[in-house]
């Protein structure tokens, strides 16, 4: 966890910067911030016996296990605690319904918190906490709008923080909880508001839209807390509805008023397993094929060249040096494939991630804590699907509470999902490179789609589906790199040839004929 530890030495002299390692920010301003940060440390030993959660013995335990297998700490404590979540979900299923639940959600969050990354587990509390007063006190259409801003606030601090004592660095701290907590009271902001004003019967396209999730009143605090530490998505997500929490904690998704089934319900076990099983292939394909294909520097990847863009790996094809970065990409992204499966396995476990039954009586499926169509993705024709499949409650928070209420502003929803996601130049490289790819499936679709069949797997479908992974992973490599001049150095090293295709292709587009839609003559 980050602490006044961190700033011993050369090591926080080394990384006083934001957006590179070569240009160092002013040094009054960094003066300022050096002594401010300074103040916020020192309240460490304040709020340090608020870790209750946590015995010695546990920490003992996982710090010898460390340094047995060679493990970091902080990374072998947040593996146990994703893995802590199946026994923890099911000890859930022995929970009555209702407030036990609630309170059994809260002290399991706290505990994978405290256990993960210690005292900086107050920052949830605090958020919770100042959000649910604003909740209170302001009217609910202020309050879809100052929440909202005081939790992205918040997000964007601590990835600034974390970005200028540790450029390029890797920490774990409350950042990913943070995001977490952000889409959640995000969320719940808006479901107040739509249900304000859908009681008070005035009129919303975005309203009516999200209306199933719409909320007429204020949760409790303990309902409250108990979502916001919800511990099968507080450390890293998926943030699902509100509604849909409550429905697992209180069983209605499953019983009637009566307590009688609302249908047969289905066994947890396969929807359980097959995301765990998932997530073992993940970890080992992002450890054996991450390790075999290392995009970055395996000496010292903070300071030292990308090995995609040092010289000996320059001195190959362009052809290998794609192929290569291709596989790397795709071992980077089974960590996070392991984190969402698991976190969808643990949902399960307890019918959190079961969607409950139609009117017929009808399960409907087990989608609530879903993140991630793997197969859809990985064959997605085009980046408006990959994009639904990739981190699907994130696109969900996006579409829902960005997009639909800036009437439909793809700048709003790329700046904001940057902003999200913190400040590193590859982020916004990434997604001012993105709408080229859109700018050009929308020409392509009007102008040369219409002479194909739309089915996916037609040569037609295939193309598109390789095209779209050749210029995607190509532009998504920004997101791995971070820095401006890593990004740019790789980029150059590829020729620039997604930019340049996708402006050539735009432009010969352009002035091709509209094809004349079929049935209407000439």
């Amino acid at each position: 966890a980050i602490s006044a530890r961190s700033w011993e030495g050369d090591h926080f002299l080394r990384t006083r910067n934001l957006f590179t390692m070569d240009v160092q920010l002013p040094e009054f301003f960094t003066n300022f911030l050096d002594a401010s940060l300074e103040k916020v440390y020192a309240l460490e030993p304040v709020f340090e016996p608020t870790v209750v959660l946590v015995p010695d013995f546990l920490k003992e335990i996982v710090k010898y296990l460390a340094d047995l297998i060679g493990f970091d700490v902080p990374t072998l404590s947040f593996t146990v605690a994703i893995y802590l979540c199946y026994v923890l979900g099911g000890l859930m299923n022995f929970i009555p319904a209702g407030k036990p639940r609630h309170i059994a959600n809260i002290l399991f969050g706290v505990f994978l918190m405290q256990f993960t990354v210690g005292v900086q587990w107050m920052h949830q509390l605090v958020n919770a906490v100042v959000t649910y007063v604003m909740f209170l006190v302001l009217p609910r259409k202020t309050a879809a709008f100052a929440v909202p801003a005081f939790v992205m606030t918040y997000c964007v601090l601590g990835h600034l923080h974390r970005q200028y004592i540790n450029y390029l660095g890797w920490d774990l701290d409350f950042t990913s909880s943070q995001m977490v907590i952000t889409q959640k009271l995000w969320m719940m902001a808006y479901n107040l508001y739509d249900g304000d004003l859908i009681a008070k019967g005035k009129e919303s396209r975005a309203a009516k839209k999200c209306a199933p999730f719409a909320l007429k009143d204020l949760p409790d605090f303990i309902e409250y807390l108990g979502y916001v530490f919800s511990f099968t998505t507080v450390l890293s997500g998926p943030a699902y509805e509100f509604s849909i929490y409550k429905q697992a904690c209180d069983g209605s998704h499953l019983y009637d008023a009566n307590g009688k089934p609302q249908g047969e319900i289905p066994s947890n076990v396969w929807p359980t397993l097959r995301p765990f099983l998932l997530g073992l292939f993940s970890m080992a394909a992002f450890v054996v094929v991450g390790g075999a294909f290392p995009i970055l520097d395996t000496e010292d990847p903070q300071k030292n060249t990308p090995y995609v863009t040092s010289p000996e790996f320059l001195e190959k094809s362009i052809f290998y040096r794609y192929a290569y970065m291709w596989i790397g990409l795709w071992a980077v992204r089974q960590k996070y494939i392991m984190a969402w499966t698991n976190s969808e396995a643990s949902n399960n476990i307890w019918y959190a991630g079961f969607e409950g039954f139609d009117d017929n009586g009808k399960a409907k499926g087990w989608d609530n804590a879903n993140n991630m169509g793997i197969w859809e993705f990985e064959t997605a024709p085009n980046v408006q699907t990959m994009s639904k499949e990739w981190n699907k409650k994130t696109s969900l928070w996006l579409t829902r509470y960005v997009y639909i209420r800036t009437n439909g502003s793809l700048v709003a929803v790329y700046g904001m999902s940057a902003f999200w996601h913190g400040f590193y130049p590859g982020y916004y490289l990434f997604f001012l490179s993105v709408p080229l790819l859109t700018f050009c499936e929308r020409l392509g679709k009007k102008k040369i789609s219409p002479y194909f069949s739309k089915e996916k797997w037609t040569p037609y479908g295939i193309l598109c589906i390789i095209s779209t992974s050749v210029a995607t992973e190509y532009m998504v490599a920004a997101f791995v790199l971070l820095a401006l001049d890593r990004t740019f150095d790789y980029w150059k090293s590829m020729y620039f040839f997604g930019h340049i295709g996708c402006i050539v292709f735009y432009a010969v587009l352009s002035v091709m004929p509209t094809p004349k839609p079929k049935g209407k003559k000439a």
